[in-house]
């Protein structure tokens, strides 16, 4: 009767450790992999450095406006005698004024212009990270997968031990339409 008692509570540890282990499966997936391999990030790419490029002409103009007129107010400081002392020292402090102005100006551009490529930036890539987010719950659903980790997180937060773990890079970016190829999930322990 022990040994019967014994052999049930010796399966019943074993089906229980088996079911805690089948239910919880893990993956990886490097995102840097599948989005280095996506047209549409290559078109937002080439969109985001046309914009840039735009902008820093638009500050080059200033910055050449700014230099222009330093020189005019040196050139102007040369010219200064005793008899054009006071008239000239009120057209270079004018200058001076203008040319303070320009320099907030040009400062005040380049905030700007940083903060709306970012935005920009943030708004054509949102649409892209969420068919990237899709496809990777679509590949985790399709593989019975309980835990995704990114393999290509540089600050440790998304990376746990993937020896042994499912890298479903691949597939993803198979569902996307992408290269299939892969690099290999660097290895770390925690």
């Amino acid at each position: 009767m022990k040994l019967i008692k014994l052999f049930f509570i010796a399966a019943g540890l074993t089906l229980t450790a088996n079911t805690v282990n089948a239910q919880q499966k893990i993956g990886n997936v490097n995102t840097d992999d599948i989005f280095a391999n996506l047209s549409e990030v290559k078109t937002v790419g080439a969109t985001i450095e046309g914009l840039t490029k735009a902008k820093q002409t638009e500050i080059e103009k200033m910055i050449t406006e700014y230099q222009t007129k330093l020189k005019a107010a040196q050139d102007k400081e040369g010219t200064m005698t005793e008899a054009n002392k006071e008239a000239v020292t009120k057209e270079l402090m004018a200058a001076h004024t203008e040319l303070q102005g320009l320099a907030k100006k040009i400062e005040e551009s380049r905030a700007l212009a940083a903060k709306e490529l970012s935005a920009k930036q943030n708004e054509l890539f949102a649409p892209i990270q969420q068919k990237v987010k899709d496809a990777i719950s679509a590949v985790a659903k399709e593989r019975n997968l309980n835990y995704i980790f990114d393999t290509s997180s540089q600050d440790g937060n998304n990376l746990v031990y993937t020896d042994g773990s499912e890298d479903i890079t691949a597939q993803v970016k198979t569902k996307l339409g992408a290269s299939a190829t892969t690099k290999a999930a660097p290895k770390s322990k925690k």
